[in-house]
């Protein structure tokens, strides 16, 4: 029988920071101009969080079903591990999203911009295709695509809008360095798993790209992360509160710049989590204090 304690690690929490950052981001965005409105940030959130655990179970699900995470070296996995079935961890999956558009809909009501159903479907979508489906788009390059445009351009704007009920340019631009984080994050993850990718013909952007590009992805990335706050500045001065959380970057680029491979590159991902939910932290509260 699986365990709770197996569930929580089949959930992959150290992935949570992804979607708690562009919502701590919109919400900022929201107070910027006037418009937080709390209980609707808990609801993205809510949403946020729940799309994040239903695309991981559905990873867990998919990848296990096609035999890629029989040589696992990365977290822990449901149906790899076999600690449970892949009929339950499929129900999970979507048990999570059924809780997403439960949150979605709330902000449906609220704002009364029944258009949001649209997206809320596509999200799902794009959570199950990520490994799903007969050609999942994870297989070919296409993750961090996806990462930067649903945890980056969406739930940053998507936050601010459930608040404000406006889509500003300030939504879209602080979204950038978020979206940049979060591909982040799924790099270093893609990077760990070049060599069991490639045998089993998941052709992520890190097997696509080579081991040395692919960790010059990552610096890229973090890079952008760093650039964003200054740009920023001119019209919103507190936004410099987001190079506050850049002291964390040092560790998880040192690890992966030094070449470290395989179980080794964990920290950094952890790292890297860290530094997404510190960079939503600083960058959120700079911009409310603009």
């Amino acid at each position: 029988m699986t365990t709770s304690a197996q569930w929580v690690a089949g959930a992959r929490p150290r992935t949570l920071p992804a979607a708690l950052a562009p919502v701590l981001v919109g919400t900022g965005v929201a107070a910027a101009e006037d418009g937080a409105i709390a209980w609707r940030a808990v609801a993205a959130a809510g949403v946020a969080l729940a799309l994040q655990v239903g695309v991981n179970y559905a990873n867990d699900y998919s990848d296990g079903i096609r035999g890629t995470d029989d040589e696992r070296v990365g977290p822990f996995r449901l149906v790899g591990s076999r600690a449970a079935s892949p009929r339950a961890v499929k129900l999970a999956a979507f048990a999570s999203f059924g809780l997403a558009c439960v949150f979605g809909l709330s902000i449906v009501v609220a704002t009364g911009a029944w258009w949001l159903v649209l997206v809320g479907l596509v999200c799902v979508a794009a959570a199950w295709g990520y490994t799903g489906t007969s050609k999942p788009y994870g297989y070919r390059g296409l993750g961090e695509v996806a990462v930067f445009v649903f945890f980056g351009l969406v739930a940053v704007t998507g936050t601010a809008f459930a608040q404000t009920e406006d889509l500003s340019g300030l939504a879209v631009a602080a979204s950038v360095p978020v979206g940049a984080l979060a591909c982040a994050l799924l790099v270093v993850n893609n990077l760990r798993d070049i060599p069991t990718d490639a045998v089993s013909g998941k052709r992520t952007l890190a097997v696509l790209l080579g081991d040395r590009r692919t960790r010059a992805l990552y610096a890229a990335l973090v890079a952008v992360a760093a650039v964003a706050p200054l740009a920023l500045a001119p019209a919103r001065p507190w936004a410099l509160l987001g190079l506050v959380a850049l002291v964390l970057a040092a560790a998880p680029l040192r690890t992966v710049l030094g070449g470290a491979r395989g179980r080794d590159l964990i920290p950094a991902l952890a790292g890297t989590g860290r530094l997404q939910l510190a960079y939503g932290v600083f960058l959120g509260l700079g911009l409310a204090l603009s």
